[in-house]
């Protein structure tokens, strides 16, 4: 089959509206939410669970590559086509299938692979019930199946990482067909076409949802994170105890649907906001917390000073949007602004345009970070927004004010609407240092980008870099989740610095710490696979067909 031949079988399949040629067509879906950028002979968008099978039939039968893309937020380039391959590649994106089916009474959903958290966060709300993720990335249009596929999450600390052993996905075999999988629970028939119409259609009873011994979320993470002994970390992308089929496939399988478990919503919530000038009072919490707490908090968000002033400047704009529009409207504005970017990014003087005129905009926008906020940042470096619920809130409000009492730290009970715009700005900070650097393109070489997993009982946490490093870096952005030891580091080069290089100082540090990275976001195409994870992806993708290279591991056919 010819390029020519299967374009023309892709617009049979789904229809020509929803077949991307053109690069400035093409290249919001071919470009990372951060970084990383490839080449696709062509974007699918199909809008029906058969067309995808159809879709992935054609693109096998041409010995194309796939890769499988939902909103495109990731932030280590596995979901868009990076470098050379031995293949043309075809980018699958679903999210025109965004359906979402409850099941067993809203105690559980089946989710197709465009449907984001928000929409679930939405659905389940008038049932009084959450998702297994309802942090920041819904904003932007994050979807279930994308975070399923990376283990990502994990900042709600009685729920963990996304987790199923329940999946309906295509593979393809050693010997190069593609099948259909239907581990997903629900029994929907025999051939892949009644399989995925049935399903489409909802075309199930409640006799046909099987339960067994397969689970919809991680089981044993609140064991895991309150080990505050351990010498390993509470979570990371290789860990072998979260790789079974769909997660953590990062792509390595064609995702159709996964069940997941939802959550009842808490009765009643109380955000904290502290602030110290010593990490050791945020140790001390932290293992007194998981040690010794009757009730787990929702959440621990920390943030250096520096992470706080970069945001507050570099990421206004996105918590005004967030603010003022809400998150409905925000998967449409990213979208809009990718076709922007797309038109303008080879005209002089005109790269990160949409960056620079939100950045310009917020000069005029009032200061929207709260006095009291404000007020703590003048005072500490290190801030920590904890957000408890029920029987939590009391334990906290007790150990705060004997810690306070101590003089260890500072915290007071935010009212809705500073609990609000604290959560905004700490999510801010995740996109705040790509901003700081389009529109300080000429002083910024790179950002290296870390998400790390430390070990539970490490006690000296907070990262103190040599000379040899910090000479390179404008910014060092610390930001994380407290209670499970995983960080995200965001370091700005300084325009002529290796980043490569400088990463690799930083990476060596971390093994000598016992740290494991990535921990959350997956490789990608940023960092190696170590040996569990790679064996991992061979298994599941035997012949490298589905997102080749990412871990850094071979791009060719079979992997030879």
């Amino acid at each position: 089959m010819t390029d020519h031949d299967l374009i023309v079988r892709l617009q049979a399949i789904v229809g020509k509206a929803y077949v991307l040629t053109a690069d400035s067509a093409t290249q919001r879906f071919r470009r990372g939410f951060r970084s990383g950028e490839g080449d696709a002979l062509a974007v699918v968008r199909p809008g029906t669970l058969l067309e995808q099978w159809q879709v992935l039939q054609a693109c096998v039968a041409a010995d194309k590559i796939i890769v499988m893309q939902s909103a495109n937020t990731g932030l280590t380039e596995g979901s868009t086509p990076k470098g050379a391959y031995d293949r043309r590649a075809v980018v699958i994106n679903t999210l025109r299938m965004d359906q979402l089916q409850l099941v067993k009474e809203g105690a559980q959903v089946v989710s197709f692979p465009g449907a984001t958290l928000f929409a679930l966060e939405r659905l389940l709300a008038p049932l009084g019930r959450q998702p297994h993720s309802v942090i920041g990335s819904s904003s932007i249009g994050a979807t279930i199946v994308g975070g399923v596929c990376n283990n990502s999450g994990g900042a709600l600390v009685e729920r963990g990482p996304a987790y199923t052993e329940l999946a309906l996905f295509a593979q393809i075999t050693a010997e190069g067909r593609l099948e259909l999988v239907n581990h997903l629970g629900i029994e929907l028939g025999e051939t892949p076409e009644e399989i995925l119409g049935r399903l489409q259609m909802a075309d199930y009873t409640a006799a046909d949802v099987v339960d067994d011994n397969r689970v919809a979320s991680d089981k044993d993470y609140i064991r895991r994170v309150r080990d505050i002994e351990a010498d390993t970390p509470s979570r990371y992308n290789a860990d072998p105890s979260c790789l079974h089929e769909v997660s953590g496939c990062a792509g390595k399988l064609a995702v159709f649907a996964v069940r997941l478990d939802t959550f009842a919503k808490n009765a009643e919530e109380r955000t904290f906001y502290i602030g110290t000038s010593d990490t050791t009072a945020l140790t001390e919490l932290r293992r007194r917390v998981l040690g010794s707490f009757q009730t787990l908090p929702v959440s621990a968000e920390y943030m250096h000073e520096e992470t706080f002033d970069v945001s507050d400047r570099y990421g206004k704009d996105t918590m005004v949007m967030i603010d003022k529009l809400g998150t409905d409207r925000l998967p449409l504005f990213f979208a809009l602004k990718g076709r922007i970017d797309g038109l303008l990014k080879n005209v002089p003087g005109m790269r990160f345009f949409t960056d620079r005129f939100m950045q310009f905009a917020m000069k005029f926008w009032p200061d929207i970070v709260p006095e009291r906020m404000r007020a703590y940042r003048a005072q500490f470096p290190h801030h920590l927004i904890l957000k408890m619920h029920d029987g939590g809130i009391a334990e906290a409000r007790e150990m705060l004010a004997q810690m306070q009492a101590e003089g260890q730290l500072a915290y007071f009970e935010c009212t809705p609407r500073e609990a609000k715009m604290a959560g905004l700005h700490r999510f801010a900070a995740a996109g705040a240092a790509v901003r700081y650097m389009a529109v300080h393109a000429g002083d910024v070489e790179d950002i290296l980008a870390l998400d790390i997993g430390l070990r539970r009982n490490d006690r000296n946490w907070f990262e103190q870099l040599p000379e040899e490093i910090t000479q390179h870096l404008v910014h060092k952005l610390y930001y994380g989740h407290l209670m499970c030891h995983v960080m995200h580091q965001d370091y700005v080069v300084k325009k002529g610095s290796d980043p490569k290089v400088v990463k690799q100082m930083m990476l060596d540090i971390l093994d000598q710490r016992g740290a494991e990275y990535p921990s959350e976001h997956n490789v990608g195409h940023v960092y190696p696979a170590k040996p569990e994870l790679a064996a991992f992806y061979k298994s599941v993708d035997p012949t490298n067909s589905l997102n080749p290279g990412i871990g850094k591991m071979s791009r060719k056919k079979n992997y030879t």
